[in-house]
């Protein structure tokens, strides 16, 4: 990992294990915000053609993290929510229509899809506690059902799905397949076009090691002109910047999608953190970030008090590792935050995310404080 470990000058009293949830900046993105900070004040927007080659840079970093065919299939979003409602609420159902989900959903991809209850579309939630969940969800798309709608990696358990095997599905019976990306994109590889994924979206907060407020949003472009637009404004234009223009028409690209001006303090800061994800190399993120994971998993599994919730097969995990001590789950939580240990009590027990430049000294001291209060329970 050499010198990325430069990047992270994390306080010494903390173990940061909560990627899962909101993520610390690399030291490169609070350069890069603090210096178009000062650029701001200094000049202010003089030099915004400069502006709009960091916004494209931060495209075509995210069309190559997704391999979207293009970056005109990609849209800078406020966030995976406002994204799963651009679905939901553009596509055009009717009464009877069936949107299947697992039943361990964060709630961004569950409400979004309930909402739509007005409309006479009925939600279906099928276990992934099965052997091949997989199956399951391929076998409730009956022939009412018009979208499928899964996270690539569920938030508490940390289950990570075959998304090649779901994808290649839905297309054979012509069913709509939607992604929740939140906790993949910047942890593991993701191929859209591969796993003939329609829609999916992703925060920069998590994985990606961004700012709050900025995500992405691919929509295959075969499908962006069915999605109903219900927000408008000069930027979703495809003639935006012409604005003495009285004829109009939506951008032919996802920028459709961007009604009004960009985060482009958002972008700066993401932009330079997907800059070092691609110098470490996708595939050298997943492989750090997994090594970490099986130190942990393997550590916990030899604490008599924890068991470990999380799917343990290397297939079936990403970043999350997920454990229960025997003890009041949330008030091992407590203890370990004001050890210093940054987690999250989420899946009825206490989560941990580490991430690619994650040290060793830090799942050591971690795994102490674990064995400490389960040693006082």
């Amino acid at each position: 990992m050499g010198h990325f470990a430069n990047e992270f000058p994390q306080a010494d009293h903390i173990c940061y294990l909560n990627h899962a949830a909101v993520a610390p900046w690399p030291l490169r993105s609070q350069q890069a915000v603090a210096q178009f900070a000062a650029e701001n004040v200094s000049l202010g927007a003089t030099h915004y053609p400069a502006w709009l080659k960091v916004e494209q840079s931060l495209r075509e970093r995210l069309k190559r993290l997704l391999n979207a065919p293009s970056t005109g299939d990609i849209a800078l979003v406020k966030n995976t929510s406002e994204a799963l409602s651009f679905v939901a609420f553009g596509l055009d159902w009717r009464d009877g229509d069936e949107v299947v989900i697992s039943d361990e959903e964060f709630p961004s991809n569950r409400i979004v899809w309930e909402a739509l209850s007005r409309f006479g579309v009925r939600v279906k939630q099928v276990s992934l506690q099965g052997e091949q969940p997989e199956q399951d969800l391929i076998a409730a798309l009956g022939p009412r059902c018009r979208l499928l709608s899964v996270s690539a990696v569920q938030y508490a358990s940390g289950l990570k799905l075959d998304l090649a095997t779901l994808g290649h599905a839905c297309r054979a019976k012509g069913v709509l397949f939607c992604v929740d990306a939140i906790q993949q994109l910047g942890a593991q590889p993701m191929d859209v076009q591969a796993c003939a994924i329609d829609f999916a979206m992703a925060d920069g907060h998590k994985w990606l090691l961004g700012p709050e407020g900025l995500g992405v949003f691919y929509c295959r472009s075969e499908l962006r002109a069915s999605l109903t637009l219900h927000e408008y404004g000069w930027h979703m234009l495809e003639h935006a910047g012409d604005y003495t223009r009285s004829e109009w028409q939506p951008a032919r690209s996802a920028k459709r999608f961007e009604c009004g001006s960009p985060n482009m303090l958002g972008a700066y800061a993401l932009e330079a953190s997907l800059s070092l994800l691609e110098e470490v190399g996708i595939a050298e993120v997943a492989r750090l970030i997994d090594e970490r994971v099986s130190y942990l998993l393997s550590a916990l599994q030899s604490i008599a008090q924890c068991r470990v919730i999380s799917a343990t097969a290397p297939e079936r995990r990403a970043g999350v590792v997920t454990f229960s001590t025997g003890e009041e789950n949330a008030a091992v939580h407590r203890e370990l935050m004001q050890a210093g240990v940054i987690c999250a009590h989420r899946g009825g027990g206490v989560r941990f995310s580490p991430h690619f430049y994650t040290a060793q000294t830090t799942l050591d001291q971690a795994l102490k404080q674990v064995k400490s209060i389960v040693a006082k329970g």
